[in-house]
């Protein structure tokens, strides 16, 4: 992702956010907010957002990457309607060169234990189920979610 990304991506991140099921952002975002978060993302070696674009140009899908001392959290999120033609697996490629290309040892991740899809994408790469986190994530409507947490040894 380069800077000149930022607002289009959000327009995405905006869409998953809204959809309440898949990340732990909530619609409505802060947008500028999150526009300076991402700027200052990009600029940090610390840092790695790829992102999948369609044969328009337009931003389909998107892997953040956090490098914490060689363990690379993940985030990743697809376009509603480009969801189960492989996007995710090719940001997860993706993401995996990034690691490595950084050494990394492991990477991890946390999803919500109703998100089938996603724990099938991760398993497919290797990624392990490493522990479950009751009552983890407190939501806007006060509901508190579990979260599985899921780790991949490079």
């Amino acid at each position: 992702m380069d800077p000149g990304d930022v607002d289009e991506f959000l327009d995405l991140y905006e869409i998953v956010a809204a959809e309440k099921r898949y990340i732990g952002a909530e619609a409505p975002i802060d947008r500028a907010r999150k526009r300076e978060q991402f700027l200052e993302r990009l600029a940090s070696d610390r840092w790695g957002s790829l992102v999948a674009i369609d044969t328009d140009g337009v931003i389909i899908g998107q892997i953040g990457l956090k490098n914490m001392n060689g363990l690379i959290e993940v985030g990743m999120l697809v376009a509603p309607d480009m969801r189960g033609r492989g996007i995710g697996s090719e940001l997860l490629t993706a993401g995996l060169d990034w690691a490595r290309l950084r050494h990394a040892h492991k990477m991890t991740l946390q999803l919500w234990p109703d998100n089938e899809a996603a724990r099938r994408l991760y398993a497919k790469f290797g990624f392990v189920e490493e522990g479950y986190l009751k009552r983890q994530w407190k939501r806007r409507n006060g509901e508190i979610w579990d979260a599985i947490v899921m780790g991949l040894q490079l």
